[in-house]
C-alpha cells in the first residue's frame, strides 16, 4: 500500500468512525437513553450531574462507559468535539477551534462528555491557561485541576501529583503517558497524526504569553486570523504564541531538537491559528487553523474532585 493511499484509510476510518458515532452515540451499551431524562440537561432530576452550563450547538447524551472509579483525565475525542459544536462527521473545517465559550466553556465541554460516559459527579476542568479571570489575573492551567492521582479511561496511572505533570512526559503508566486516550481509552494515535492539543502553556502549566490572541482571545473566538503568523513570518519567529502540548511524541531524526524530539506534552510549539479546522495528514501544515498542524482543537480534561 502506498504512502498515499495509507493515508486516505486512516481518514476513511475516522469518517466512518464519526459517522457511528453520531448515529449511536458511540454507546457501548445496547439500551438506548430515555430522552425524559437527558444526562445533558442542567436540570436532571438526578441530581446526579453537575450543571454543564453553557450550552452548545450540539449534544451528547449516551456514550462510551465502563471507565474504572479511577477514572480522571482524558484528552477530548475527535467525535465528542464534532458532535458538540453541532459539526458533521465529515466537515474537516470543523470544531470548535480556538472558541470553547472561554475557560467555563471549556470546563462545560469535559463535564459534558464525562457526563455522557456516567463520569458527570465528578467535578471536571480543562486544562487551559487564560489572560484574564475578570479581574485582570492570569488563569495557569496547572492550579486548577486539583492535586491528584489521575488515571486515564483503562485505570491507568497518568500522574499521582502536580509535580508527575510537569514534565516532558507525565510520571505516569509509560504506555498511557506516551500515547495519551480519549474518554473512551482510545490513544489519540490511533486517528493519525492527531498528537496537538491546545494548552496556551507553558512546560510548568503556567501562561506562557499575556498577548491574548496567544489564547484565542481567552478561548472565546475561531477567527482564523487570531494568532496566525504575519505574511513573510515564519512561525518560529511570531510573537503570537498559541501553544499545544503532544499527546503523542512527534517522530524526528534530530536527538538535538530544541523541543525534546516533539516529547512535550503541556507545551510543545503554536499551532497556526484559531480558526475552526482538522489535520491527521501527517506533514501537512496548510491553513490557520487550531488543528492544521496536526490534530482538531483537543483539550486535556482533569477531575479535580468529586461530589
Amino acid at each position: 500500500m502506498s504512502y498515499y493511499q495509507y493515508r486516505i484509510s486512516i481518514i476513511a476510518v475516522v469518517i466512518a468512525s464519526l459517522i457511528l458515532c453520531f448515529t449511536t452515540g458511540c454507546s457501548s451499551e445496547e439500551d438506548s437513553v430515555d430522552e425524559s431524562t437527558d444526562s445533558n440537561d442542567p436540570g436532571d432530576p438526578s441530581g446526579t450531574s453537575l450543571d454543564p452550563s453553557p450550552a452548545f450547538p450540539g449534544q451528547i447524551s449516551d456514550w462510551c462507559k465502563g471507565q474504572p472509579e479511577n477514572f480522571s483525565f482524558f484528552v477530548t475525542s475527535m467525535s465528542a468535539i464534532w458532535q458538540l459544536s453541532g459539526s458533521v462527521p465529515d466537515d474537516w473545517e470543523g470544531g470548535f477551534g480556538g472558541d470553547f465559550q472561554g475557560i467555563e466553556g471549556a470546563d462545560s465541554i469535559c463535564q459534558l462528555i464525562a457526563d455522557a460516559t456516567d463520569n458527570g459527579h465528578k467535578r471536571w476542568r480543562a486544562f487551559l491557561s487564560a489572560t484574564d479571570d475578570g479581574a485582570g489575573n492570569p488563569i495557569h492551567a496547572i492550579e486548577r485541576i486539583g492535586q491528584g492521582p489521575w488515571h486515564d479511561a483503562n485505570g491507568r496511572l497518568i500522574a499521582n501529583n502536580l509535580d508527575g505533570l510537569m514534565r516532558t512526559r507525565p510520571d505516569g503508566d509509560e504506555q498511557a503517558v506516551d500515547d495519551l486516550a480519549d474518554e473512551c481509552g482510545v490513544p489519540l494515535s490511533a486517528l493519525g497524526d492527531s498528537h496537538d492539543v491546545i494548552t496556551g502553556s507553558d512546560p510548568q502549566g503556567r501562561l506562557r504569553s499575556t498577548n491574548p490572541e496567544s489564547t484565542c482571545n481567552d478561548w472565546t473566538t475561531s477567527d482564523g486570523s487570531v494568532g496566525a503568523t504575519a505574511e513573510g513570518q515564519s512561525r518560529a519567529t511570531s510573537p503570537i504564541d498559541v501553544f499545544c502540548g503532544h499527546s503523542f511524541p512527534r517522530a524526528t531524526d534530530n536527538p538535538d531538537d530544541e523541543n525534546k524530539n516533539g516529547q512535550d506534552w503541556l507545551s510543545d510549539h503554536k499551532v497556526p491559528g484559531c480558526g475552526k479546522g482538522a489535520n491527521l495528514e501527517q506533514g501537512r501544515s496548510e491553513g490557520n487553523c487550531i488543528g492544521c498542524s496536526g490534530g482538531y482543537g483537543a483539550i486535556y480534561c482533569f477531575a479535580e474532585a468529586q461530589n
